[in-house]
């Protein structure tokens, strides 16, 4: 039923940016890499620390991660890793997230420039749509690997437009 709601409703394409003189759209191929630059602040660690209910202090309270032995409060490991989805959504609106695994390497700390980034590992033609599996990582200060796993993602269409993400 959420299905046939997301799939039937308009759906607002976000604004294209172009990074080259090359014809749009583009068509996602084994290898291509799609990517998100993010800080994380101390507001959306409350926020979602909120819609989440993970009132672990680790999140929010300076003493509480200095005394087990990080630098300050933590990011939220699952509010990183939902730069995957994001950065499939805004490039393949109506994509269906399907799975992911998540390997969480190292802290993330308010205030860290992390780079989220997706690269499309193998394509199936399924029904009309496409399975997609993607290698994905985050890294923090554009080097430091924080995360890695993979995603699964039923996608309508293997055309991409360069999202704004």
């Amino acid at each position: 039923m959420l299905f046939r709601s997301l799939h039937s409703s308009k759906l607002q394409y976000l604004s294209l940016r172009c990074f080259s003189s090359a014809t749009f759209p583009h068509v996602l191929k084994p290898g291509d890499v799609l990517k998100k630059s993010r800080v994380f602040t101390e507001e959306d660690v409350l926020e979602y620390s909120k819609v989440s209910h993970d009132s672990n202090p680790l999140h929010t309270d300076s003493a509480a991660a200095r005394n087990v032995g990080f630098e300050g409060p933590l990011v939220h490991g699952m509010l990183v890793a939902s730069l995957f989805p994001h950065i499939i959504s805004a490039h393949f609106p109506a994509a269906v997230y399907v799975s992911q695994t998540l390997n969480f390497k190292l802290p993330v700390y308010i205030g860290d420039q992390i780079v989220g980034e997706v690269q499309a590992n193998s394509l199936r033609e399924d029904k009309n749509r496409y399975l997609a599996k993607f290698k994905t990582r985050c890294f923090k200060n554009g080097e430091i690997l924080v995360i890695e796993g993979e995603a699964l993602a039923l996608l309508p269409t293997l055309d991409y437009r360069a999202a704004e993400v």
